[in-house]
């Protein structure tokens, strides 16, 4: 082989096998011409390598090579540069930072609830409970738990931790997660200083300076004294005296080292974690910091096993909850919460101005009505009580109980009461949607076997109504007429309707059969008021809402509520319902609520065996609506006792009056406004003449009718009606048309609804 490096290169031959001749691997033939030899090939290599390359034997560097190796070394020296100019602009900044006076964060901002008109305040969330004292006055073991649980290396660190820091930037800015600082002294900052948590990468850099700016002109103990006389321990309370206060009844240097790990252990969550709200949270909390104090050397591992969790005294805030009002505050701090914008510990401290709907004059109304309801009911009655304008679905008023420390359960947002007949227009709707006229007549006698019933259907007070149309049976809430209605149009739809409406679809026992126009389902009543304000609005649904505007500490809107309105139902249908819906309240079960003089129409509602007793009622503007239910002890529904004077509770005695009581004041705000005439939509389905009926029982009405009767063509009761419009429907089966013996007279079957 030749020594010169320019001189032919051979050909690399593969190893042959038995019977094969050693020579070069075969040449692939490329657009049908074959490679002359291998000399030939191996020559034409050596020429290239010899009129391009360096002239030292080396094969030439690929052009995207050079390149990549220019733009490495431009992306270094740019990184070089940037890196410089970002590491003197942070030295300038720092040295410009001077500590500033503590935020006002840092002394305290409560927030404010405000009623309708934004000056009258309603209550103070968070109200100010905070005493300062000295890091001397603090407990060894109070400093050395937040210390083990917050910024283990706080005594040695220099206010910052870096990894810390990359953490809570990556945290906030990739993931979207609020973070904190990682060190005490920086979250020392962020609440004495700038009196928020920061999330931009530019305010966690600025934090970060200022730790160590702080870091450098306060000591540490001045730090930690200020750190523990500043953060948010719950119950109000601000600093480790007024937390030891609130929790333990005693002042911070009389803690013991367990009260202090569990003061400790919630300051991530103090309201969420209070023991009192959230035990298992707590003592979770406890151990975590115990066994941190023990890393830490501050607790030897025996004296940690010697805790032992420790009970914390009641908590009350009188001034803020107490009363109607509270249940008013606490339905307006959830639905800012709702809003995802704030926690309830930020709402707490950020001095926020809450603006709800309520009308001071609308809830001092219902409040006065309320109180003067007869005494001698039951401890165990519960009264729900709420106004909803119709177009808007603004909340007025609200009455969730008579005092929310005793009961913390609203009685209009969070209880249930079975409907009753308040789910009877939902009916009528569905039928008018279907093309069934008002006209429309069925046999409404008393105890009728009916299709989806066991037993016979009672009507209340045992009343046989003969021929009757839909009108009529509006006005005296007749069940036997109403199940045939809900037959023919489909229970389903019915729920449906409902549904459309405002009614959720997950109120319980809300189900497709026949039973629902009977109200069998236990809606919460705000979802009634709801409902029926879609009706007030001639067929526009909204949202019922309590909270109009939040500001923030500036004045600065941070929140408005948005008004959203959709057409469910044609105005012409809504218009029928309403015009039946009237009649209520001019000549039936509702007739004490004509005495306000003005176009009102409604529905009273009953349960079976008088568990629950509802009226609602509404005028062009505004909707109200009062249910009452009785609590036996161990919190089952049970009937109501009665009270007052009458012989049994039902939706036209004590919710009526209320009702009437609590709207005449309401009233007066709005001008007199008619509903929209009666329509006419659909067709009405007539009966063919029958005999008059015989009553299976003849008791005295619930409530008589002493108004004039409306004309024939409204609600035809006699035996033979004169038509308004051509017959349709066939005359029903004789088990729709004949009362059932006295002797069945044994009531609906499942879950049938009998009073009206």
């Amino acid at each position: 082989m030749s020594d010169d490096p320019k001189a032919p290169r051979r050909q690399s031959v593969r190893p042959t096998s038995a019977g094969q001749a050693a020579g070069p691997r075969p040449t692939r033939q490329t657009t049908g011409v074959t490679r002359a030899s291998t000399g030939a090939s191996s020559a034409s290599v050596s020429t290239k390598g010899a009129g391009k390359g360096s002239g030292d034997g080396k094969p030439p560097k690929a052009p995207w090579k050079v390149w990549g190796k220019r733009i490495g070394i431009g992306v270094v020296v740019t990184g070089l540069v940037l890196f410089t100019a970002a590491a003197i602009g942070l030295f300038v900044k720092y040295q410009s930072l001077t500590v500033p006076q503590p935020d006002q964060f840092a002394l305290f901002q409560s927030s404010t609830v405000y009623y309708s008109d934004g000056v009258t305040p309603m209550g103070a969330l968070g109200q100010a409970n905070r005493e300062i004292i000295t890091y001397e006055e603090m407990p060894q073991s109070i400093k050395d738990a937040i210390v083990a649980s917050e910024d283990r290396t706080f005594w040695t660190n220099k206010g910052v931790d870096l990894m810390g820091t990359a953490r809570a930037l990556y945290k906030t800015v990739i993931k979207g997660e609020k973070q904190g600082g990682s060190t005490i002294t920086q979250q020392y900052v962020e609440r004495y200083y700038s009196g928020k948590t920061v999330t931009d990468i530019p305010g966690k850099i600025e934090e970060a300076l200022m730790a160590l700016k702080v870091s450098q002109e306060q000591s540490k103990s001045e730090v930690l004294a200020n750190y523990l006389n500043t953060i948010y321990f719950g119950r109000g309370a601000y600093g480790i005296q007024a937390a030891a206060q609130a929790y333990y009844g005693k002042d911070a240097a009389d803690l013991t080292v367990s009260e202090s790990a569990m003061l400790v252990g919630i300051v991530p969550a103090p309201s969420a974690w209070d023991p009192r709200n959230n035990a298992t949270k707590a003592e979770e909390r406890w151990n975590h910091v115990l066994d941190a104090m023990v890393a830490t050397g501050a607790l030897s591992q025996e004296e940690r096993d010697a805790q032992v969790f420790p009970d914390v005294i009641e908590y009350t805030n009188d001034n803020v909850y107490a009363g109607p009002t509270g249940y008013l505050i606490r339905e307006a701090l959830d639905e800012v919460i709702a809003t995802g914008l704030y926690t309830q510990e930020e709402i707490e401290t950020s001095g926020l101005s809450i603006i709800t709907t309520i009308n001071k004059t609308d809830q001092d109304s219902v409040e006065a009505a309320v109180a003067a309801m007869p005494s001698d009911h039951s401890d165990h009655l519960r009264v729900a009580a709420v106004t909803v304008a119709a177009d808007t679905g603004a909340i007025t008023s609200m009455y969730g109980g008579a005092d929310y420390l005793t009961i913390q359960r609203n009685a209009v947002t969070q209880d249930i009461a079975q409907a009753g007949s308040t789910f009877k227009p939902f009916a009528l709707i569905t039928a008018l949607s279907q093309g069934i006229g008002l006209g429309t007549q069925y046999l409404a006698n008393n105890n009728m076997t009916l299709d989806g019933y066991d037993n016979p259907v009672r009507n209340f007070g045992g009343v046989s109504y003969g021929v009757i149309d839909l009108v009529k049976a509006t006005q005296n809430s007749v069940n036997t007429a109403f199940v045939q209605l809900t037959n023919d149009v489909g229970p389903e739809n019915v729920m449906n309707t409902a549904i459309t409406a405002g009614v959720p679809a997950d109120t319980t026992d809300l189900n497709a059969n026949p039973s629902i126009v009977l109200g069998a389902a236990a809606p919460h009543p705000i979802d009634m008021a709801n409902a029926y304000a879609t009706i007030a609005s001639g067929g526009v649904r909204t949202e019922a809402y309590m909270v109009e505007t939040v500001n923030d500490a500036t004045g600065a809107p941070v929140y408005q509520h948005e008004v959203v309105q959709n057409r469910v139902f044609d105005a012409n249908v809504i218009a029928d319902t309403t015009y039946a819906m009237q009649q209520v309240v001019k000549y039936g079960s509702g007739k004490t609520a004509s005495s306000l003089g003005r176009d009102i129409a409604g529905k009273t509602g009953t349960s079976n065996d008088n568990k629950s007793a509802w009226f609602i009622g509404f005028t062009p503007q505004i909707v109200g609506a009062v249910a009452l239910y009785q609590v036996g002890d161990d919190g089952s529904v049970e009937q109501i006792d009665t009270f007052g004077g009458y012989k049994q509770i039902t939706g036209s005695t004590v919710p009526c009056d209320i009702w009437t009581a609590m709207m005449g004041p309401i009233l007066d705000e709005y001008p007199a406004e008619a509903f929209p005439a009666r329509a006419n939509v659909g067709t009405d389905r007539l009966l063919e003449p029958t005999a008059s009926p015989t009553p299976s029982a003849t008791p005295t009405p619930e409530v008589t009718t002493t108004a004039p009767e409306p004309s024939p063509s409204d609600t035809t009761t006699a035996p033979t009606p004169a038509p308004t419009k051509t017959t349709t429907a066939p005359s029903p089966s004789p088990s729709q048309t004949t009362t059932a013996p006295a002797a069945a007279a044994a009531g609906a079957a499942g879950k049938t609804i009998t009073a009206p």
